[in-house]
């Protein structure tokens, strides 16, 4: 590892030398916008730099041969050393003389600097990879020519050998990352280790039968203008990079978490009980809801969210007639055969793109704007279908790739609308995440790291809020899909609960899934499947129903105090046009908008 480490140092030494070379000198007077562009610019160009896999899924190509080994310990001291020389060069901007677009500019940047450099105080190497998230489940879609690596040219082929190449490397630094972890105590619960080592071991990754391993793909898709020659080149380096680097990374991957990471992995389920565990939660609530919130006031609002949507959960009940209480309702939709209506996975696409239909004429009156990138529903691919949630993966602001929105169907017949259907689709697709991060991703006047940047409390804030403009785009009329809509926001509040519950030590892992069933039609599995990606990343859940409470309690406000001179189609620009803020940065610049209508 030593070799790799120095040469990293080398790089991130010279990447933030070239930003603090740059002339900060002038006096504070002479300040003029273009110095926080510049200082900006200059941050965004050497992250991409630091972090390749971002750059490619953005749809710049230039280090698509790149694969850093970002959770190496001397990676990290130079990362954080660059992220410092940026904060230098913004203290010396006078922040009065901006105008009130680039007080916007500076104030996100400036959170996020500090975010990232905070982060690190609290090891999250140690934690390389969870069940849910982490390069070892991302590169098996990265390599099999349906994600954001492009296979279209030579050169692309090329470049995905040299990038996977590096994989081996990576997977040895998690390795040692895991051991110090273990050595400091700050290890993953077991019950999220035995996830894993089965994910390291799916038979589409490790499998030497070629025609049936994902990182194969790309040889079933080889373009129309390859000779005979580079087909045959690429079949026979594809099968040695996958042979030789690949199954024996996940292997050994697989082997080091069974027999040593295992028995050491913890028996307990929240943050809380690592070291430091206390000072973890509260940074990542901070973190991932962008406020100064604390675990005990979301919980509380948490408790008071689930009481009012039960509340409305009981008028559904009692218009379908249901005579039992409201946790016997909530258990009977999930069995209802009314609730699974369809019998194939192209009846459950077709009724996505349905929704798309029936809303699309009414999306003019609430947004000026929409999307220049295209958009389409997938199915979610059978190798990662049995542990993915429904998702949107981005397009690229030059149209060549569509917004994607992936829904896993394991089975169509068990296929439940009271899981949130309709608002899943408000969400995850139109006008939730697609509108937000394409319209985000096309704006070119704004700063790169806010074009391509991603706050959750913002971004999932804004598709949660989404879901809440259902009945005014002809939805929720059916009471199942109106039940559906409500174990949605139930999901949200529940969170709150369940999140701060498992990592302050209120729950344990059972009583978090208890309670979580009590209120959400999900069956055990997927409420364990839940609740296992909460303890896997911590805080992270507390940011939908944050921000989407925000969002709303903006939208009430301005309603309320503009009367007629309040346009919905303007409060949503505003909201979208300057991408992912912090919630406090957009409580300011909303204020400001006020002034002006």
């Amino acid at each position: 590892m030593n070799h790799i480490s120095v040469k990293y140092l080398l790089i991130l030494g010279l990447l933030f030398a070239a930003v603090s070379c740059k002339k900060t000198d002038s006096p504070l007077t002479r300040v003029t916008p273009m110095e926080i562009d510049s200082i900006a610019a200059n941050y965004y160009e050497q992250y991409l730099k630091l972090y390749p896999l971002e750059a490619t899924a953005q749809g710049d190509y230039r280090y698509n041969d790149q694969l850093a080994i970002d959770i190496d310990k001397d990676y990290i001291a130079g990362e954080i050393a660059f992220y410092n020389s940026v904060q230098k060069q913004m203290e010396k901007l006078n922040y009065r003389n901006l105008s009130d677009e680039d007080k916007t500019v500076y104030d996100v940047l400036d959170f996020i600097l500090k975010g990232k450099i905070e982060r690190y105080a609290y090891k999250p190497e140690y934690i390389p990879f969870t069940q849910f998230s982490g390069l070892p489940l991302d590169f098996p879609l990265l390599g099999s020519g349906e994600g954001t690596q492009p296979f279209k040219t030579e050169k692309d082929y090329e470049d995905w050998l040299k990038r996977a190449a590096k994989f081996p490397l990576w997977m040895t630094a998690a390795t040692e990352n895991f051991r110090a972890g273990v050595a400091a105590g700050h290890v993953l619960p077991k019950k999220l280790v035995v996830k894993m080592i089965a994910q390291m071991r799916a038979e589409e990754i490790i499998t030497t039968d070629w025609e049936k391993n994902i990182f194969y793909g790309p040889v079933h898709k080889f373009p129309e203008s390859f000779t005979d020659k580079q087909k045959e080149k690429f079949t026979a380096a594809y099968k040695d990079m996958i042979g030789k680097k690949i199954v024996p990374a996940y292997t050994a991957m697989g082997d080091f978490l069974q027999k040593e990471y295992l028995p050491k992995a913890r028996d307990t389920d929240g943050i809380n009980a690592l070291p430091k565990g206390k000072d973890i939660y509260a940074f990542n609530a901070r973190n991932w809801t962008t406020t100064s919130k604390t675990p005990d006031d979301i919980y509380k609002t948490g408790l008071a969210e689930v009481a009012m949507l039960r509340a409305e959960m009981e008028k559904v009940k009692q218009q379908v007639g249901f005579t039992g209480n409201l946790d016997q309702f909530i258990t009977h939709v999930k069995e209802d055969p009314a609730a699974m209506p369809y019998k194939t996975e192209k009846e459950v696409i077709n009724a996505f793109n349905d929704i798309l239909k029936k809303i699309s004429p009414k999306l003019k009156s609430m947004f000026s704007n929409s999307p220049k990138t295209p958009f389409e529903i997938r199915q979610t691919e059978k190798f990662r279908e049995a542990t993915a949630s429904a998702e949107y993966v981005p397009g690229t602001p030059d149209g060549k790739r569509s917004g994607i929105f992936y829904m896993p169907i394991p089975d169509a017949t068990r296929f439940n609308v009271t899981s949130g259907m309709e608002s899943l689709f408000l969400h995850e697709a139109i006008p939730g995440h697609h509108y937000q991060i394409s319209l985000q991703q096309e704006n070119t006047e704004l700063p790169k790291f806010m074009r391509f940047g991603w706050l959750g409390a913002y971004g999932e804030g804004w598709a949660h809020y989404c879901e809440t403009l259902g009945p005014e785009l002809g939805l929720y009329t059916d009471p199942y899909q109106k039940m559906g809509y409500l174990s949605d926001q139930m999901l949200r509040a529940v969170r709150l609960v369940v999140d701060t519950g498992l990592h302050t030590g209120r729950m344990n892992r059972e009583e978090a899934i208890r309670y979580f069933l009590s209120n959400i039609s999900y069956d055990e599995a997927a409420a364990t499947a839940e609740i296992e990606r909460y303890m896997a990343l911590p805080g992270q859940a507390l940011s939908y129903k944050i921000g989407s409470l925000k969002i709303r309690e903006l939208r009430t406000k301005y309603e309320k105090e503009l009367g007629k001179k309040f346009s919905l189609p303007k409060f949503h620009d505003e909201i979208l046009n300057q991408g992912s803020l912090p919630l406090d940065v957009l409580d300011r610049k909303m204020k400001i908008w006020a002034s002006k209508q």
